[in-house]
């Protein structure tokens, strides 16, 4: 896939960083395509039975792969998704890694309703930096890139280093 004309990006990081804050804002920006990945596993069957100690479903990560392959070919995907492992390695020529201060996510989770230890396991994700470690043991470091998103200041200035960045993409790779 590496002759696309337009990159593919993974928005990646814990639950209520800002992921799909910034994907809306930049797919309105550069007319990229969005791929929630929850809502393309809702929408292609891709969720097994629920898990009633996070009271979410499980995601069959290989058959929501196998609907995204298709998809990824062209380039022009942002996909905003809160993991990465499991991602081809070759989909994505940049992976930003979004990240916020402990006592934004805890607000930010609670007033989505998450409580005991849903709650407890995000923020402990997002202070031992456990996505940020999954990206870049997952990719190629220099494709690995982090974001602080504590403000709406900081939400708009990540979009414009991303576009920047796909701007800068384009020049390397046309």
């Amino acid at each position: 896939m590496a002759n696309r004309a337009v990159p593919n990006i993974l928005v990646t990081g814990t639950p209520g960083v800002g992921k799909s804050s910034i994907s809306r804002l930049l797919a309105e920006r550069t007319k990229f395509t969005w791929r929630e990945v929850s809502k393309l596993a809702e929408e292609y069957n891709c969720l097994d039975e629920y898990d009633p100690e996070y009271q979410c479903p499980f995601l069959n990560e290989d058959k929501l792969l196998d609907i995204m392959e298709g998809m990824m070919t062209k380039g022009g995907n942002i996909v905003d998704y809160h993991g990465c492992e499991f991602f081809p390695e070759r989909w994505f020529d940049g992976v930003f890694v979004v990240r916020t201060n402990n006592t934004t996510l805890f607000d930010r989770l609670t007033a989505r309703g998450y409580t005991g230890k849903k709650l407890e396991d995000n923020v402990q994700c997002e202070i031992f930096e456990t996505l940020l470690e999954e990206a870049q043991s997952s990719y190629k470091p220099e494709v690995v890139m982090e974001l602080q998103n504590d403000s709406e200041e900081q939400l708009y200035k990540n979009v414009d280093t991303i576009v920047e960045w796909i701007e800068r993409w384009k020049e390397e790779n046309i």
